[in-house]
């Protein structure tokens, strides 16, 4: 069984995912990150592939992006970091990244180093859903690599629906048609689309991101979909603390 099945079925609720760029703040914390994070209870991993042209990210994250291609680090080099992750490392680990690096990559390589490496699913938020079902969705589904997507409070419920008919895994529910970015509360109106959404009995167990950074944040998303994802939040603190170790410390913390 695929590690991300795997977890939503053993832990319905309180679902922790961290987001953070791979090669940020320094070219090598990629796998002391991953490790260091595991070692502190976080459920699943989406490491960040950097790319030039964010259009979906805020602020926070196109500067580690920035970081992390100055410092030089590519998917080339990701996927050598990353070769004996699963030596060390056993929680659902995710890519995410934009489709322009993993088209120059290959579709065809990129599932098959997933696979080899142990990365257990794939987010990609431009790519587009009919391109998913035709070209990429087989090659995901030949290789066992999850292609998780991605919905907003504009996605209509049709399209709500196609996507949890031909996806495995989970949903990554976006709290807002916004970029990425910390906030301290969610608006009424979110909330609101948050209960739309629960009320569709989707088959698939979905995450709430974007906007993510308290324990106020954190439990009003467990309380409306199975966890969260921190993305912006968890990156300012590599910037701001020592090590990864103090910023993971910190991140704990903040949701205390």
């Amino acid at each position: 069984m695929n590690r991300i099945n795997k977890l939503f079925e053993e832990k319905k609720s309180g679902i922790l995912s961290i987001y953070f760029t791979a090669g940020f703040p320094n070219l090598d914390d990629t796998v002391t990150i991953i490790k260091e994070l595991e070692k502190n209870g976080i459920d699943l991993i989406e490491v960040g592939i950097p790319f030039s042209d964010p259009m979906a990210d805020g602020v926070v994250i196109q500067q580690s992006g920035t970081v992390a291609l100055n410092n030089g680090m590519s998917l080339k080099l990701l996927f050598e970091q990353l070769k004996d992750i699963r030596k060390e490392v056993s929680i659902p680990l995710i890519m995410m990244g934009y489709l322009n690096p993993v088209m120059q990559y290959g579709i065809e390589n990129f599932c098959r180093d997933c696979s080899t490496t142990g990365i257990d699913g794939v987010i990609i938020p431009d790519l587009p859903f009919n391109d998913y079902i035709k070209d990429y969705k087989p090659v995901g589904d030949k290789y066992g690599v999850k292609f998780i997507m991605l919905i907003t409070p504009e996605t209509s419920e049709e399209r709500v629906r196609r996507i949890d008919e031909n996806t495995d895994g989970f949903i990554y529910m976006v709290s807002t048609a916004s970029t990425t970015g910390a906030r301290d509360s969610f608006a009424d109106s979110t909330l609101e689309y948050f209960k739309t959404i629960n009320n569709m009995n989707l088959r698939n167990p979905r995450l709430i991101g974007f906007g993510i950074s308290n324990k106020k944040t954190f439990d009003a998303a467990c309380e409306n979909a199975s966890g969260a994802i921190i993305g912006s939040h968890f990156i300012k603190l590599l910037s701001k603390t020592d090590s990864p170790q103090e910023a993971v410390t910190e991140l704990k913390k903040s949701l205390a």
